[in-house]
């Protein structure tokens, strides 16, 4: 299990992101709030979350080429697209950027809840492959 799971929510509708915590935090999950994916670039959290669910579609910096950006830099945080506008493109698009899961507006709740127990699963697989500190 994540000892810290973090998800940080980038959207740039305010509803959207406060509904999405309030989902994220019922299914026992921290959540940090992001209005751009600029705000969430600067923002110095980029590798202590352990989901990330953004907009697809987003004034400035879109949620695609924002995930790029940061795979490029060497974060590899999963990630979950959210869209009202998920076309065919745009679906190919996200899971070609990497993504975990890409969900449409109005996200229901049991999609969520199976995307963030997917990355969960993983992260709990991947840290308990993990040597302990100090060990040889």
């Amino acid at each position: 299990m994540c000892n810290n799971p973090i998800v940080s929510i980038i959207d740039d509708d305010e509803s959207v992101r406060v509904a999405t915590s309030s989902l994220v935090r019922s299914l026992g999950w921290k959540a940090r709030l992001y209005a751009s994916a600029e705000q969430f670039m600067a923002s110095g959290n980029l590798g202590d979350v352990t989901c990330i669910i953004s907009d697809v579609q987003m004034p400035g910096i879109s949620g695609i080429d924002m995930y790029r950006q940061l795979v490029g830099r060497g974060v590899l945080t999963p990630i979950i697209f959210i869209s009202a506008f998920a076309s065919e493109k745009t679906r190919r698009l996200a899971f070609d950027a990497g993504a975990v899961c890409m969900l449409s507006k109005p996200v229901d709740v049991t999609d969520v809840t199976r995307c963030l127990e997917s990355v969960r699963t993983h992260a709990s697989r991947a840290s308990a492959a993990q040597p302990p500190a100090g060990a040889r």
